[in-house]
Order: C-alpha cells, then sequence, then structure tokens
C-alpha cells in the first residue's frame, strides 16, 4: 500500500450526526463511483473536535486528487442525501478547515447550491467559475 500518495493529497474529511449507520451507508454509496474508487477510508474521529454533542465514532475520509474527483464527490453526496429517508446533518470539511453542513431534510431545496459548495469546498476558491 503506497501512502506517500495518501499524504501528499488534501484529505476531506465527512461526518454524519443522528445516525450511527449513516456513514458506512455513505462508504458504500461512494464505493460504487470509479473516481473515488481507492480513495475512501473510514476512520476514528480525532474526538472533541467541531464541538459535536453525543461524541461521532468515526470520520470518512477521502484522499482528493485531481481529475474531477470533486465534481463526482457533490454529484455523488447530493444523490445520497435525496435518496436518504432519515433525517441526517452531514458535515464535508476541507483540508484549509473550511466546511459545508447539509441537513437531508433540507436538501431538496438547493441540490446545485450544495453541489457548488462542496466543488468550492474540494478546488478551492481560486477555482470558482
Amino acid at each position: 500500500m503506497d501512502t506517500t500518495a495518501e499524504q501528499s493529497e488534501p484529505l476531506l474529511r465527512i461526518t454524519v450526526a443522528d445516525d450511527p449507520n449513516a456513514l458506512q451507508s455513505l462508504l458504500d454509496w461512494l464505493r460504487h463511483e470509479d473516481e473515488l474508487r481507492g480513495r475512501l477510508r473510514l476512520e476514528p474521529s480525532s474526538g472533541g473536535t467541531g464541538g459535536e454533542m453525543g461524541g461521532l465514532l468515526e470520520v470518512l475520509t477521502i484522499a482528493m486528487g485531481s481529475g474531477g474527483a470533486g465534481a463526482v464527490l457533490a454529484r455523488s453526496l447530493s444523490t445520497w442525501l435525496t435518496h436518504r429517508h432519515a433525517d441526517v446533518k452531514v458535515t464535508v470539511k476541507g483540508p484549509d478547515g473550511r466546511s459545508v453542513e447539509v441537513d437531508a431534510h433540507l436538501l431538496q431545496d438547493d441540490v446545485p447550491g450544495l453541489i457548488r459548495e462542496i466543488r468550492q469546498l474540494v478546488d478551492g476558491p481560486e477555482q470558482q467559475g
């Protein structure tokens, strides 16, 4: 396993509140995306960061590289959220500390906005356009 590539690529961290099984469901969903294959990992939460109450047990990390992985992640995540029957909140945190929080219950109103926000988080503000 080549960990050098993983360490040099920026990592996104995704957490899901209110549903302990949702993160595994999201991981399973994202594994079907060719562009994300081999970039996903479920890890123990660093605990206590971000001030979450109730303690998140795991975080999904995604090694982001070039090649449009951000667009794929944004579309796939928004599709997963719109198909959820449970009301969950997903937080995507970029390598620079910026984050986007999405409430699945409110998502239907602005799927394009979510996709745009996640792409900006992944690609950085200099890539907007």
